[in-house]
């Protein structure tokens, strides 16, 4: 007999998610299935919906009816016959990126260089992402969901199925702090710091031994809540008040930040980034994770003479997860500093709704199955 599950699933754009029964999906192969037990939500999710297909043509949303929902978490169920090293009952992560595993880009570890990368649940990067969401058409928002074994990371006792929730954004900032190469005692700009990918690289970066941080922000509460998780290795600025790299330039003697890790979000500002990018120094490297698109306007006799380089990070990879529960279950990295905002997997419309809520990157999103 067919087993069914609860699904919030979006049929149409503008229209609210419902809540349907739908086929449970089955274990075979190489794939596993997870009791999903709680899932992140995108803070921009109502926008990312209505808005779109507007904003990004070029990068396919999964076919409707849609089960969306980016950052599961939750207890293996059943897995495949040829599954290795995770059995039922494991707590576990699935990181959301789906890629062939079979061209030189996932062979070498790089999968999100992979034309077939896509974030399951959420939107593909070309054409060739429909493929990805046809084999694995399963967000977190439903009761059980179908992964391959090799995204599906165990996460510690010490970590909670609602911090589990919170891995795509800070495994987004770990990635790209790992781009940046050695950071110990180096200094830093993080643009948009009191975000949701910001406040995930503050922690980070300190835990991996950087010396100073610039914290560039809008609001001059949040910026104080940051300063108050390492107040002689962070310094704040709000960029309401003027230029972020005049900042910057004034307490390093006029030569700049080692390194800058942009992560502002969707329709943020590019003279944000641009200012920030020149409290670098020479030589620096600038790595974006932001979701902020257009056409940057850089002086290219400027970034060949300093030698500047910029760096695109999407996502991490399951390795990373994996370096991540290992920090939690040490207690090198502390989550307790953000707080869960939860709704039931009935209230799926209120929590797209209630995500603006927050007190910035302190406060994550999630929705229990």
């Amino acid at each position: 007999m067919t087993q069914t599950m609860r699904a919030a699933r979006l049929h149409a754009v503008g229209e609210p998610m419902r809540i349907d029964q739908v086929e449970r999906p089955v274990a075979s192969g190489t794939d596993i299935v997870v009791e999903v037990k709680a899932c992140g939500m995108v803070p921009n999710l109502g926008n990312v919906l209505a808005n779109w297909e507007t904003w990004y043509p070029q990068m396919p949303l999964p076919p409707r009816p849609a089960i969306h929902g980016l950052d599961p978490s939750g207890i293996v169920h059943q897995v495949g016959e040829q599954v290795v090293s995770l059995k039922p009952g494991d707590r576990v992560y699935i990181n959301p990126g789906r890629y062939c595993g079979a061209c030189h880009a996932c062979s070498s570890g790089h999968p999100q260089a992979c034309q077939h990368w896509t974030l399951g649940g959420y939107f593909g990067y070309n054409p060739k992402s429909l493929e990805m969401f046809k084999r694995y058409p399963y967000g977190g928002f439903c009761e059980y969901m179908l992964a391959p074994q090799a995204q599906v990371i165990k996460i510690p006792d010490n970590m909670s199925f609602v911090q589990g929730s919170r891995m795509g954004y800070l495994g987004t900032s770990y990635a790209a702090l790992k781009k940046c190469g050695p950071l110990v005692g180096r200094s830093l700009i993080i643009n948009g710091a009191t975000g949701t990918l910001g406040v995930g690289a503050t922690i980070f970066a300190l835990a991996m031994g950087i010396g100073k941080i610039y914290a560039v922000a809008r609001g001059d509460e949040l910026l104080a809540r940051l300063k108050a998780i390492a107040p002689d290795r962070i310094e704040t600025f709000s960029n309401r008040t003027g230029s972020s790299a005049e900042f910057v330039k004034a307490r390093t003697s006029g030569v700049g930040a080692d390194l800058m890790l942009d992560t502002l979000g969707a329709k943020a500002p590019l003279e944000s980034m641009l200012d920030a990018m020149k409290g670098v120094r020479r030589g620096g490297r600038i790595v974006n994770i932001g979701g902020t698109a257009g056409d940057l306007p850089v002086d290219v006799k400027w970034w060949m003479d300093e030698q500047m380089e910029l760096i695109g990070s999407v996502w991490f990879t399951a390795a990373e997860a994996m370096e991540i529960a290992a920090m939690v279950e040490s207690k090198v990295i502390d989550l307790s500093i953000m707080e869960p905002m939860v709704w039931p997997l009935e209230a799926i419309n209120e929590a797209i709704s209630g995500v603006t809520k927050g007190d910035g990157g302190f406060t994550y999103y999630a929705v229990a199955i």
